[in-house]
């Protein structure tokens, strides 16, 4: 046969991906050269680029001007980056990635504005924003250059930084998505200070949840300044999210940042945390109900002798000093059986076997690939009865 005659054949080759993340303050001020040198950079002779610009909706209570800088911004560039007519304003929050109209709305406009393959997306705004915006530029055109300005604790320390973007579908989280790094990143520090107490705290989750996993010296730093950081004070915070956000691309240039095996290291405390925000329809922020999933896996692990009961103690209490909530009703609703559902839904969503990530103690962390219901179970009673 012929199809015997010949050896098969193989191809091996990698990838490199480089992008930096910026730390600045009022990225759009005339005086600000932050976001103009990087397009400096990037210009290439006899070529002028286009960006379409996506912001979240949200901003504009605390930043009414924030368009009309951004158009004055870019009048200054327009020799080698050139605006799109208009400027995407979408509702952000939970709701962007549930509704296939608004990505289809930005697909269109990417169409429309003949954005192509070299010139830019630019996305400002909250985690779902970016997670959206970055989904539209990896789908188009197999991948437009995509800029992110993250506006958020949450965004700033951990999904801004990182390479994942996708929307939501058939009533579950990221079902869609796509591993598409940035061009680059720039946290504007500005952008912190408008925001509501609830935004402020909820991002801190995140940084807790690197912190225990990976690096029980910013654990400790963070549990020394919790005071601080949950009085809005803007210098502590500005650390914070530059450590995490560290230890999150540290993360990704070490590990496995496209997910090929079944295991999501930084993922301590979400795979509840998931199932939470969709059995509340989102009234929980992403980082309150990783608080609650932080909390039930601590107390599992405490349960399963794996870590000691002074550490889930100063866990616990670091989370309940932030402000964070550490039960929610939904979390025992159906005796728990969606709480159980939502194990099989994070296994599927990895493929392969589950692989959940517990602690063995304050900054070191332990893979396991099964859970005893009937301990889960009481961990969840626990929460509900003490806290």
């Amino acid at each position: 046969m012929i199809e015997d005659s010949f050896p098969p054949l193989n191809s091996t080759f990698l990838v490199p991906f480089r992008y930096t993340v910026h730390f600045t303050k009022d990225i759009f001020s005339p005086t600000n050269h932050c976001l103009s040198e990087f397009f400096v950079s990037e210009k290439k002779e006899g070529s002028t680029k286009k960006a379409l610009v996506v912001i979240d909706q949200g901003l504009l209570v605390h930043n009414p001007d924030l368009v009309s800088k951004v158009r004055s911004y870019f009048k200054g560039l327009d020799s080698f980056v050139q605006l799109t007519e208009d400027i995407m304003v979408i509702p952000g929050g939970e709701d962007c990635k549930n509704d296939p109209k608004v990505w289809e709305s930005l697909v269109d406009a990417v169409d429309r504005y003949g954005i192509d393959r070299h010139s830019y997306i630019i996305a400002v705004g909250g985690g779902a924003i970016l997670d959206l915006v970055g989904y539209v530029a990896a789908i188009s055109h197999r991948g437009i250059r995509l800029v992110r300005i993250p506006t958020t604790v949450l965004s700033q320390n951990d999904s801004g930084v990182g390479v994942k973007n996708g929307i939501n579908y058939q009533g579950k989280k990221n079902f869609l998505g796509s591993f598409a790094p940035p061009v680059a990143v720039f946290n504007d520090l500005l952008f912190l200070e408008s925001l509501d107490d609830r935004d402020w705290r909820s991002g801190m989750a995140e940084a807790i949840k690197v912190a225990l996993i990976k690096d029980k010296d910013f654990f400790l730093w963070i549990e020394s300044n919790a005071e601080a950081l949950r009085n809005r004070d803007l210098e502590k915070m500005s650390y914070l999210v530059h450590t995490c956000a560290k230890l999150h691309m540290d993360h990704i240039a070490k590990g496995d940042p496209f997910e090929f095996g079944s295991s999501r290291p930084l993922d301590f405390g979400h795979w509840a945390a998931h199932k939470l925000e969709y059995l509340t329809n989102f009234s929980l922020r992403h980082g309150e109900a990783v608080a609650i999933g932080m909390a039930l896996d601590s107390e599992y692990s405490f349960r399963i002798q794996f870590l000691p009961e002074g550490d889930r103690n100063r866990i616990l209490s670091l989370l309940k000093e932030i402000g964070f909530s550490l039960y929610h009703p939904k979390l025992s609703e159906g005796e728990k059986k969606n709480l159980y559902l939502g194990l099989q839904e994070f296994r599927e969503h990895l493929g392969g076997k589950l692989t959940i990530m517990l602690l063995h103690g304050i900054g070191i962390a332990k893979e396991v690939h099964e859970i005893d219901l009937k301990t889960l179970s009481s961990a969840v009673d626990f929460l509900e009865e003490n806290l």
